[in-house]
């Protein structure tokens, strides 16, 4: 009966990005699992929870209780559902998960239930200054038999050619909903043209605009046949969703924001999205989204994980696993890593045309150096780019 003897936060940043992994040793020798915690934005609030809270709760219990672990650490701040303690809860439930397919010699795969697939298809982003430099973007990754890429020229909200903003202005990342969406529709239209309509294309909203503008844009890319278009309401918009997908066939994918079960019941009950697409760490790790993707398979909705640079890879190994076992999986988001990555965490999901792969070892299949990961602090800021406005300097969702 393997006992928890230390729970530690490791910030690391190879790739300039801040993440967040939790390691949880055992009393048997060697016997250790890796989690991600990872929670970009609010890292020092996630360290704290884990090396001053969770930590003494969790020494000399047994590691086998995942269940019982997770309701613990859960319940025991009394209040819910927020995102630094889902944080910081999934860095020790995934650390788990891994130390138990360790001692069963498994991957977590296998642990689960076995494959329902070889290997799990990805999408990539794509991004560009100039509709040309769009296209030549694709190309690149159809050169690398990547078919499924998310498209956006400017990023988030588009590039804004022109700003009237009032006198004294608040300093900010300006959009233009306007220019926005007729961009956008210009973009497709272009894609649609020099790529050809075997492409499967994903473009991301990120929740900046109006639910009427999002319904707008929703119907005028129906007819270019998209894979999924991502997050066009806000958590806190979600009712709109009935009069979108009441005016159009364009499927949807939203869940990065949500760390509430009853933020997604809703939208799986009424069948009102087509993939759910979770931060895992941000809803609380394995645990909670298993049971979310066999929920979801229930009503027909697909799994498409959110997988960003701001996930470790120890969380894009959570993904994976869970994508290779669940019947329901549609898609993974990779947002691919540098080779300095590979050598921070050996043994991390890797890309072949088109498909992402896992080790094959027992648990997660992955490791950290913990030595080299220490010559890449992270640096604690104030974020910039979720500081977003409306020409009038108005602030909206980010």
């Amino acid at each position: 009966m393997p006992l928890i003897k230390d729970v530690k936060a490791i910030l690391t940043a190879p790739d300039g990005i801040n993440l967040i992994v939790v390691k949880v040793t055992t009393d048997q020798e060697g016997l250790y699992g890796l989690g991600c915690s990872t929670f970009a934005y609010r890292e020092l609030a996630v360290k704290s929870v884990i090396k001053d809270y969770l930590k003494p709760l969790l020494l000399n219990r047994d590691v086998n209780n995942i269940e019982d672990l997770w309701h613990l650490m859960y319940n025991n701040a009394y209040w819910r559902n927020d995102a630094i303690s889902n944080n910081a809860i999934s860095g020790v439930d995934m650390a788990l998960w891994d130390i138990k397919g360790k001692m069963a010699g498994l991957p977590l795969y296998d642990l689960f239930g076995g494959k329902s697939r070889e290997g799990v298809p990805f999408y990539r982003h794509v991004n560009g200054s100039s509709l040309e430099k769009i296209v030549e973007n694709i190309e690149a990754f159809r050169k690398e038999n990547v078919r499924h890429v998310r498209i956006q020229w400017g990023l988030y909200g588009g590039i804004a050619q022109t700003l009237n903003k009032p006198i004294n202005a608040p300093v900010g990342s300006y959009i233009s909903p306007t220019h926005y969406m007729l961009d956008t529709i210009k973009m497709f239209d272009y894609v649609r043209k020099h790529c050809g309509d075997d492409l499967e294309l994903i473009h991301d909203i990120h929740e900046r605009l109006t639910p009427s503008d999002a319904i707008y844009l929703a119907k005028q890319l129906e007819k270019y046949r998209l894979f999924f278009l991502e997050d066009p309401l806000s958590p806190e918009q979600i009712e709109w969703m009935q009069h979108l997908k009441s005016q159009c066939a364009t499927p949807i994918g939203i869940g990065e924001l949500f760390n509430n079960p009853k933020e997604w019941e809703y939208l799986i009950k009424n069948r009102l999205i087509d993939f759910i697409r979770m931060h895992l760490s941000q809803i609380g790790g394995l645990t909670p989204a298993r049971k979310l993707a066999y929920f979801a398979e229930q009503f027909g909705i697909r799994t498409a994980w959110h997988g960003p640079g701001d996930v470790s890879p120890v969380g894009h190994a959570a993904n994976v696993h869970l994508s290779l076992h669940t019947h329901n999986t549609g898609i993974l988001e990779w947002c691919g890593f540098s080779d300095l990555m590979y050598q921070v965490f050996p043994g991390m999901p890797y890309a072949k045309d088109g498909y992402l792969y896992v080790s094959n070892k027992p648990g997660l299949g992955i490791d950290i150096n913990e030595e080299l990961a220490k010559k890449y602090p992270i640096t604690t800021n104030v974020t910039t780019w979720t500081q977003t406005r409306l020409p009038d300097g108005t602030l909206v969702n980010p």
